[in-house]
Formats: structure tokens, sequence, C-alpha cells
């Protein structure tokens, strides 16, 4: 047997790569950062062929770490920041424009136009979304408002459209592979939730040529059906694709309905496996697909776009801290906020407000506030944030959330962790394995290429780090909660 499943982790600062053995241990790990474009006040940009050597780079390194070569890895399985929006041109394949980033709220005012219009109903019901500038769908009608002959060009297939994971395997199989799958192209605006196809009536809503779009392909594949990447003199089978909150669900062994997970990265999402059956929200959740794997499986998920770019302001923006790490000791040097509250609403809030308009809003300031009550600020921001749509979640579910267990970065802050067990009233999980994003693209591919047998020999490496339990702050931290709301509402509707 081959000794490794190798995972593409392409995330919206750093691009990563990561070995797995068949334990789900990381064997090595490579990273690499790079550059976020802000041109103008909302906007968020990627150069997607940075995005491209990046990610190869640390391919390389990867398995150079390791001393391993191609021959000793089963399967590629690659999960992506997912609404990312990029545009290349077939011949060249070269980007014909800058990568538009989830968090950009560039079509903002034509969600709005499409929503006064009436369509958002309809909306939801082919695409389980809302009419929200964070999905791709505006952000490729826009592109190709912007590119000379645009429509023109990709009505005649010159030029394709993908969110990273089709970019990543078009450029792994040297231009040979256009396609996504069923979990990325639900985030789109342009998929039948119910089918897992492209919907034509949304094709034609937002004026969009099909012939630009990829083949919509399961999350898991059999080697026999797979885009093969070509790494070295190797070719490796590309048995796993999903989008990273998907993936992490995967990677948390959440197989069952009612199971959730929330990742705590640049933003926060929260999902909870659904079923088999396309679900309905009441309570401004989105539903998405989970994966295509034995299956179509869906999720109900909610979305918090600013959680760990909080703390990377504080550090870049304002300087309070050298690094990430040190904003749990910040704000553990205060016993609380000093009744500060801060809504980082830098892009807008998504679950459950969906409104692109609000804005970055820190109130309750005095003259007695230091650096760390705004550490400690923001630090439970994220854990507030959360706690808005685990309510939403609540209020639309059929099976009650007994624990929620939780991934990324962010994690690894005790404060931060405690706080969101008092102020959720549940136990907050976090596993011994905590790259479950990476891990699940691995368990997709490594199942499609028979490395592991089965869901159940997965859920069997699921292993706890350390369970955090409500605890005396309960009580307090619930209390709060109506504060936090009063600070959203003066957040809202800011920007217009």
């Amino acid at each position: 047997m081959t000794r490794y499943v190798l995972a593409l982790d392409q995330g919206t600062t750093s691009s990563r790569s990561i070995l797995f053995d068949h334990s789900g241990a990381m064997v090595a790990m490579a990273q690499q950062e790079f550059t976020q474009h802000f041109p103008l006040p909302g906007q968020v940009e990627h150069d997607a062929e940075e995005i491209w050597t990046s990610q190869s780079a640390t391919i390389a390194e990867v398995l150079s770490k390791a001393g391993a070569n191609g021959g000793d890895v089963a399967a590629i399985g690659i999960t992506n920041q997912r609404e990312t929006t990029v545009l290349w041109d077939r011949t060249t394949g070269r980007p014909v424009a800058p990568a538009i980033v989830w968090q950009d709220r560039r079509t903002s005012s034509r969600c709005a136009e499409l929503r006064d219009a009436g369509h958002e109903t309809r909306v939801r019901a082919i695409t389980g979304l809302t009419l929200d500038p964070y999905f791709s769908g505006t952000k490729l009608a826009w592109l190709l408002d912007q590119v000379v002959d645009g429509r023109a060009r990709a009505e005649r297939g010159e030029l394709l459209f993908g969110t990273i994971d089709s970019w990543l395997i078009w450029k792994l199989t040297g231009g040979e592979t256009h396609v996504t799958d069923v979990t990325n192209a639900s985030r789109t605006l342009l998929m039948d939730l119910a089918t897992g196809r492209w919907s034509q009536e949304m094709l034609e809503l937002l004026n969009i040529p099909a012939a630009c779009l990829p083949r919509i392909v399961a999350s898991s594949l059999a080697a026999k059906d797979a885009p093969i990447a070509l790494i070295g003199s190797s070719r490796i089978p590309i048995t796993g694709i999903a989008g990273d909150q998907q993936a992490a669900l995967f990677g948390q062994a959440c197989f069952k309905p009612g199971m959730a997970k929330n990742t705590y990265g640049t933003g926060c999402f929260m999902l909870m496996h659904a079923g088999t059956a396309p679900p309905v929200s009441h309570h401004h959740l989105l539903s998405t697909m989970a994966w295509d794997h034995g299956g179509r499986h869906y999720a109900l998920e909610g979305s918090v776009f600013v959680a760990g770019a909080v703390v990377q302001w504080l550090r870049d923006g304002l300087g309070l801290i050298r690094s990430s790490a040190d904003v749990e000791a910040l704000a553990s040097s205060v016993p609380d906020t000093a009744d500060v509250y801060f809504v980082p609403a830098f892009a807008g809030l998504g679950t459950p407000y969906w409104d692109p308009d609000a804005r970055g809003t820190i109130v309750g300031l005095t003259r007695g506030t230091t650096a760390a009550h705004l550490a400690r600020a923001a630090l439970e921001s994220i854990a507030f944030q959360s706690a808005d749509v685990l309510s939403a979640m609540q209020a639309d579910a059929a099976h009650p959330l007994v624990e929620l267990r939780v991934d990324g970065g962010a994690t690894a802050n005790d404060l931060l962790m405690q706080f969101q067990a008092d102020l959720l009233g549940v136990d907050v999980v976090r596993p011994e394995v905590a790259e479950t994003t990476a891990l699940g693209a691995a368990y997709l591919a490594g199942l499609g290429c028979g490395y592991w047998a089965d869901d159940a020999e997965v859920a069997a490496n699921w292993r706890i780090g350390r369970r955090y339990t409500p605890g005396a702050g309960q009580a307090a931290a619930q209390a709060r909660r109506e504060q936090w709301a009063r600070a959203v509402e003066r957040s809202r509707d800011w920007a217009r």
C-alpha cells in the first residue's frame, strides 16, 4: 500500500499541503502565505497565479520534508476557500482578471436590485442560498461585464470560470480537466441544490453562459474516474474535492444528522449535517451540499465573515499585539471587557443578519478602556457571532445539538473556547487532530481510492483533544447577549 494521502488546503491567506497516514495523523505539513489585495473599500482580491505558485511550492516542500515522492502518495484531496471566483483564458491558462475573494462586497448593489425585483424567494428555493455578494454568481457576472468581450468569449468557451478547486485542478492536470465538486458548485448561486446540476433558470437570471462553467462531479471519486495530477514524473489521481467547510464537517466525522461543527478561521462557519434531502431554513441559515460520497448529503450552514480576521486586525491594523498568539494573554489580563462590545462587521454581517452594508463597530468606550479590553471584546465577538448562528440552527434543526465539535486555529485559545461553551450552554469539543479541513479532504480522497475502507474506519480515527463544559461563567455570559444585540444593531446598514 502507498504510504500517504496528500491534502491540498488552499485557504484565504495561505496555501498548505499536508501528508496524512492511515491513522489520520499528520506526517508533514508545508505552508506559504500569499498577498491580500484591497483595491477599494469593500473589495478583496487575490492573484490566482500566486495562489497556484504558492500551492505548488508547498507540494514540493511537504514531499521533501517527509522524504517521499509521488509514488508514495495514493491520492490527492483538495479543499479550498469556497466562493472566491477565478476567470481564466482556456488557451493561455492565465487569469484575465484578479480573483474576487469571498469576502468582497462589490456586487452588493446588484444583489439589492435582484432582491428588489422579487427574486429572493425563488433563488433560495433553487439554490438554498440568499442573494448576497458572498456567493460566486454575481462576482462572475461582474467579471464578465468588465473583461473586454467577456460574455461573447465565455459563450464560445474561450473563458473558463472556477472556484479555487477548479483552478487548482486545471493547473495540476496541465489544462486537461475543468471540473468542480457539488459542494463548491452549491456555493455559486448557479446550482440547483435538489439535482446537483447547473440551473438554467439561475444562469439566465445572472446572464452567465453555461459554456464557461466546469463539469460538476462527486466529492469522492474512484481513481478510474478522477482527474490526474502531474506531480514531477508521477501521475496521482485527485479523488477528493470539497469546499473547506464541508471538508471540515467530514473531517470531524459528523456523519449523522444533527452532528455539527464550527470552524474558527478567517471567518467562522458552523455546519450541521441535515440528512439526505435538502433542508429548508426558516431562520436565515443557508442550505448547502455537505458532500456527495455514497449519495448526496446536505447541511445547514451559518456563516460569520470575520472571526480570526479580527485578531489579525488587532495585530496589523492597530499594532496591539505582535503575533496572533499573543491575543489570549492580553485579553486574559483583564477580568472582563468593561462593557465594551466589538462588532467586527468589516465585510458586512452574515448569518442570521445578511446585511452587506453593516460595518465594524466598537461601543462602550470610556477613558478607562485599554488595549486589553479591546482584545477581550474582539475574542468575545467571535463567540457571540457563533452563538447567534447556533440559535438560528437550533430553531431550524430537527435534532437538538448536544455538543459542538470545533476546529481551526482559534480553537487553541482556551479563553475563547471556554467563553464559547458558557455562551452556548453545550459542550465544545476540540479534536486531537486540529487540521480537520485538510483531513476531511484526505478522507474523501482516501475513501475514493480505497486507502480507507469506509466511513466507520474514518470515524474510528476521530479522538477528543479537549472538552470545554459550560461552567461558572455561563449565566453571566448568556446575560450579556442582550447588550451584544444592541451593539449589532448599531453596526447595521451603515454603508448604505
